[in-house]
């Protein structure tokens, strides 16, 4: 197409091409590895320049942020509104008080716009991590875990738990009438649970992760 670069043109070809064929555009790491670039940054540096050029049109707060305009849209317009219409608007769940559920809207810091194929199942809310108890599985202070909501997990998997209305976000094991709530970092030790005498309960599962700064 006139007026763009060879290596814009491939770039749009492949937008075009993921539009059609799996109805969502490519994220900059999907481009970066597709055409062999180092890292996602000269991903962008391209997507930058396409959207100068008022060929796209890219929204920062989602990693499938990538719009084609005018002719470029040709033949895809209904493509794209099926995509955007499956973006879900998630709130992110700051300090939670002691006692109060997890999604009471005093929790609720903002809802943001969130393409649900990012995670292996959908979830219900965001959780702002508090801390580095985590950080061997990369889960990290201010990221964001994904958090599909269930009162229950099977052994070793990632959670949002609830003990004498603290929540916490740890690996689960229950052996009888004691849970134990693993960290990944051993400067954590293990929190014991006796169900017989501690408050306790499930909130939700881990199902995916926004690394902090990905949405900027």
């Amino acid at each position: 197409m006139k007026g763009l670069t060879a290596r814009q043109q491939q770039i749009l070809d492949l937008i075009r091409e993921q539009i059609a064929n799996a109805g969502r555009p490519p994220t900059r790491a999907e481009i970066a590895r597709e055409l062999g670039f180092k890292s996602a940054n000269a991903a962008e540096d391209h997507l930058q320049a396409l959207a100068k050029k008022n060929v796209i049109a890219l929204d920062a707060s989602t990693s499938r942020g990538i719009r084609l305009l005018g002719e470029y849209a040709e033949g895809l317009e209904d493509l794209g509104s099926r995509m955007l219409e499956n973006i879900m608007q998630l709130p992110i769940i700051g300090r939670v008080a002691a006692g109060n559920p997890i999604l009471a809207q005093e929790h609720v810091e903002k809802h943001i716009p969130v393409d649900p194929d990012l995670f292996g199942e959908k979830p219900d809310y965001l959780l702002k991590v508090k801390g580095m108890s985590m950080k061997n599985i990369g889960i990290l202070d201010g990221d964001l875990l994904a958090v599909k909501r269930s009162s229950t997990a099977r052994a070793g998997q990632v959670v949002v738990a609830r003990v004498n209305d603290e929540v916490t976000v740890k690996r689960y094991f229950q052996k009888g009438a004691t849970v134990e709530l693993q960290a990944e970092n051993e400067d954590f030790s293990p929190i014991e649970v006796d169900l017989r005498k501690d408050q306790f309960a499930i909130e939700g599962l881990a199902v995916g992760l926004i690394r902090q700064g990905q949405l900027h």
